[in-house]
């Protein structure tokens, strides 16, 4: 069925094929990968758009001798399939599987790891400084998209390697920029010509002769290369790179093979840092791809003839969803409500908002840091910031929750999104460690709901607090409760009681409150008698519901869905230790010291015993080890 695909091992085998058998295989590598991801799901328009540039990279250059690295790897599809895992391609994203992104341990064709955006400049600029300071001549490689260009991290990337002068190759991958065939083709023209060996040495030659002209030289040499630069910012948009010290080369075609192979051949010998602008189509082949990329973006299995999606809708509204409808609720009576993304209002919830208040909605773009001062910018002014960001990449933004928000006690509302397991993305877009990240710093208040009826409270109470607030929630559907039709304020720091019992407290936090409930409901057929408390609070603490389940019960068990060091089952050990409750017994279960990898979120729950069975076995283990006499200190199992 893909008869020069399967003779691909490695990129060597790459280097054997002609002009029409690449292009060929360009149609099988499509096809590859539209029968691959409709069963599996993952990224697709991004990788059907970077077909003919990830061949043509692997065929001009020597991978993993040359270090080639991918921004994001949300378009690194191709480059695994090449390198060696065609025939485990169908795992990927898979619990156990090959991930969605470029990972070192993976292949040594990954020369970097990937899954936030903006690093790959960085990154390769050491690499080839690191190249540099050992005299050898392998190229390095960074491949950035256009969405990508917008992080900060970029452009401070762009700025050191145009001062350093190093030999970086930067390919702008842009797939959304307009611009026209005309200008295109002809700048596509001159930028291969200009970076032919002939027109290279050809300059060389001119500025050498030029310096040498006495008394004058150097001005005619001045007046040239503003001429110079002059016609390429009149033909072409690399005005900005040239003057962050880059050569820029584009905007080229990037289905065009036999263009790309020749620019990517002539600057390989090009000295310092180059810049080569191609141009793709998101979803490029597959119409209904081409037609919306942003639903495949990152996608779940579909039906390859129509498009449509195989999963059905559910019912039950998502999170996302909830969140978003509550916002716009709480906006249509509050003009002072403004929402905030960086580069996801779909994947936030956010559309809906924009499409009503487009005066009051802003993308950002891929810059978390600057949303949130821009945020708390907002709320000196009195008005009332939400920047809805996954919690993940609001890790990006620490300095300015601290600098920016907190020290300024400013009302600012940050809602995170995807926090806790995420599934099959990984180890780079859990959300597993913002309640410990966040409740350390003063004026922060840190909530979780336990379900979509709590999170529109929980949102209201977060607008009108009039201080800082994280509010995070889970990737996924909701459980499908009974909405209350209109949202009201919690009192801050106060949980709830959802079952009383005399043996142990099992005090959960947010999305582990109902496995909580439903491990009450196992003991309970064992005979063990357990209170649930959903926390509501990370902090405050309800510190007199807390200490009161220990002074009944004596054994305290804590879940929560976040890395357990720093986390909500310390700020509990830290009020038992304050209160001088030494003869309470604890025992948390959380995100252990380690990444947890992809999977199903049903899936890594069970490993981590953080579903209803792993939380039963957690309280049994504890109450087994139970003594009778006080301990004389809080003890930790």
């Amino acid at each position: 069925m893909y008869p020069l695909l399967e003779k691909i091992d490695s990129p060597a085998d790459l280097k054997l094929l002609n002009n029409e058998e690449l292009a060929a295989l360009a149609v099988e590598l499509r096809g590859f990968l539209l029968e691959t991801v409709s069963c599996t799901g993952g990224h697709l328009a991004s990788n059907l758009g970077c077909v003919e540039l990830s061949l043509a990279i692997h065929y001009c250059f020597d991978s993993p001798v040359d270090k080639i690295i991918w921004d994001v790897g949300h378009q690194a599809y191709t480059h695994k399939i090449l390198t060696g895992r065609r025939d485990t391609f169908a795992t990927q994203r898979q619990y156990k599987g090959l991930s969605g992104f470029p990972k070192p341990a993976e292949s040594p064709h990954d020369a970097f790891g990937a899954g936030h955006s903006s690093t790959s400049i960085s990154a390769g600029l050491g690499m080839a400084t690191a190249k540099s300071l050992r005299a050898s001549d392998n190229k390095v490689i960074s491949v950035i998209g256009d969405g990508s260009l917008t992080g900060g991290l970029a452009f401070e990337g762009l700025n050191q390697a145009g001062h350093l002068r190093k030999n970086l190759i930067v390919i702008l991958n842009d797939n959304d920029m307009s611009i026209s065939k005309n200008v295109g083709a002809f700048s596509s023209f001159i930028s291969r010509k200009l970076t032919g060996s002939y027109f290279r040495d050809l300059k060389k030659e001119m500025q050498s002769l030029l310096k040498g002209i006495p008394a004058i030289g150097t001005n005619i040499l001045h007046f040239a290369k503003k001429a110079e630069n002059s016609l390429k910012g009149f033909l072409t948009p690399g005005t900005l790179f040239e003057a962050l010290g880059f050569d820029y080369v584009g905007p080229i075609n990037g289905h065009d093979l036999p263009q790309l192979i020749e620019v990517f051949r002539n600057c390989r010998s090009v000295d310092g840092p180059i810049l080569i602008h191609v141009m793709t189509t998101k979803g490029k082949g597959y119409p209904p791809a081409e037609k919306d990329p942003d639903i495949f973006h990152g996608v779940g299995p579909f039906d390859i003839q129509t498009g449509a999606l195989k999963a059905k809708k559910s019912d039950v509204p998502s999170y996302t969803a909830v969140f978003g409808q509550t916002l716009l609720k709480l906006a249509e009576a509050d003009e002072k409500i403004i929402a905030i993304t960086a580069a996801m209002p779909d994947g936030t919830g956010l559309s809906p908002f924009a499409r009503s208040f487009p005066d009051r909605f802003f993308d950002v773009g891929i810059a978390e840091q600057h949303a949130l001062t821009f945020a708390a910018g907002l709320s000196a002014e009195g008005f009332r910031p939400v920047a809805a960001i996954y919690s993940t990449f609001a890790q990006r933004a620490y300095d300015q929750v601290f600098h920016d928000i907190c020290l300024q006690k400013l009302p600012v509302t940050l809602a995170l999104d995807r926090g806790g397991l995420v599934g099959d993305d990984g180890p780079t877009h859990h959300g597993v460690f913002d309640l410990s990240y966040l409740r350390h710093f003063p004026e922060m208040t840190v909530m979780a709901p336990k379900d979509e009826n709590e999170l529109q409270h929980m949102l209201k109470t977060a607008v009108y607090a009039n201080r800082p607030i994280s509010l995070r929630y889970p990737r996924g559907a909701g459980y499908g409760v009974t909405m209350d039709q209109v949202p009201v304020s919690l009192e801050i720091g106060k949980g709830e009681i959802l079952e009383d019992g005399a043996d142990l407290a099992i005090i959960a936090i947010g999305t582990t409150t109902y496995p909580a409930l439903e491990a009450a409901k196992k003991l309970a057929a064992q005979g063990i008698s357990a209170t649930v408390i959903n926390a509501r609070f990370v902090k405050p603490l309800d510190s007199e519901m807390i200490l009161q389940a220990a002074r009944k019960t004596g054994v305290l068990l804590t879940v929560e869905e976040n890395a357990l060091a720093g986390g909500f089952g310390s700020a509990v050990l830290e009020l038992l230790e304050a209160e001088g409750l030494t003869g309470t017994k604890v025992k948390r279960i959380g995100i252990p010291d380690r990444f947890i990898e992809h999977g199903s979120q049903a899936q890594l729950r069970k490993d981590l015993g953080l579903d209803a069975d792993g939380i039963a076995d957690a309280a049994r283990s504890i109450l087994s080890r139970k003594v009778r006499s006080a301990p004389a200190r809080v003890r930790v199992m």
